[in-house]
């Protein structure tokens, strides 16, 4: 089980190359069903707004409506926002994501920010390193 950051989703939305190129790939995957996946409820909104300039807010809308047949949001609370408020992180978003992490049981943070999560206590792998786990 993996939680995938909103930058991974972003480049798939935006086709945002070379980044889209493994993402793509990986959601692909998990669409067929090689790896049970998550993101954070936070990032609906993150990749909503981040999406929604380029591709038209209905667009945007009907993304993340499609993600989620194949891509659970992690069943997070305000437990989770105390965890991620105590982790030493430098940036609060990303100790939200490892929260989101944790309440769902993922085994890693599949996120182009792997440098981001160094003091994480749930391992961040790329969308590559993410598909090679996969064979």
């Amino acid at each position: 089980m993996i939680l995938l950051d909103t930058d991974v989703l972003a480049d798939v939305a935006l086709d945002r190359r070379p980044h889209s190129d493994a993402a793509s790939e990986l959601l692909d995957r998990i669409e067929h069903g090689a790896e049970a996946a998550y993101l954070a409820w936070h990032s609906v909104s993150n990749l909503y707004y981040i999406v929604a300039p380029t591709l038209g807010g209905v667009s945007a809308r009907d993304f993340i409506v499609e993600l989620t047949r194949f891509v659970a949001v992690a069943p997070t609370d305000t437990d989770d926002i105390r965890y991620a408020a105590e982790l030493t992180m430098a940036d609060f978003e990303d100790a939200m994501q490892v929260a989101a992490a944790r309440a769902c049981g993922a085994r890693q943070i599949v996120t182009r920010n792997v440098r981001d999560y160094e003091r994480s206590p749930i391992r961040a792998v790329d969308p590559r390193e993410a598909l090679g786990a996969l064979f």
